[in-house]
């Protein structure tokens, strides 16, 4: 399975991304990013994906969509995090995600290690 992740500009929430993309054993690991953002390190199996974020809500998840789409062409359903964000981004890429189409596994990282939370 692949992970999902947002980068959003909120650096302190970041931990919580890179623990996922660490200790989680995904395929890839798949980093839509807003361009604003500060770097972060890409994991070695890793995808960053570049978006403005100042697009309005609709035409950020077309451009989501757009790059997402050849990536996870071949996939069922996916681990996403929304750890990082914001609300606008958040609903970008969901909707992106159920277009591409793939579902959804909403996953967290927790004192118990990487959870799946539905």
């Amino acid at each position: 399975m692949e992970l999902v992740a947002f980068l959003g500009k909120d650096k302190e929430s970041w931990s919580q991304v890179n623990a996922l993309a660490k200790r989680g054993e995904w395929d890839r690991v798949v980093l839509v990013r807003n361009k604003e953002s500060e770097p972060f390190p890409k994991p070695a199996n890793g995808v960053v994906v570049d978006v403005d974020c100042e697009k309005t809500l609709v035409d950020l998840k077309d451009e989501i969509r757009s790059k997402l789409k050849e990536t996870l062409a071949n996939d069922f359903e996916v681990a996403l995090s929304i750890a990082s964000g914001s609300g606008k981004e958040h609903m970008a890429l969901i909707s992106a995600l159920l277009t591409v189409p793939v579902g959804i596994r909403l996953v967290a990282f927790t004192k118990k290690g990487v959870e799946f939370i539905n």
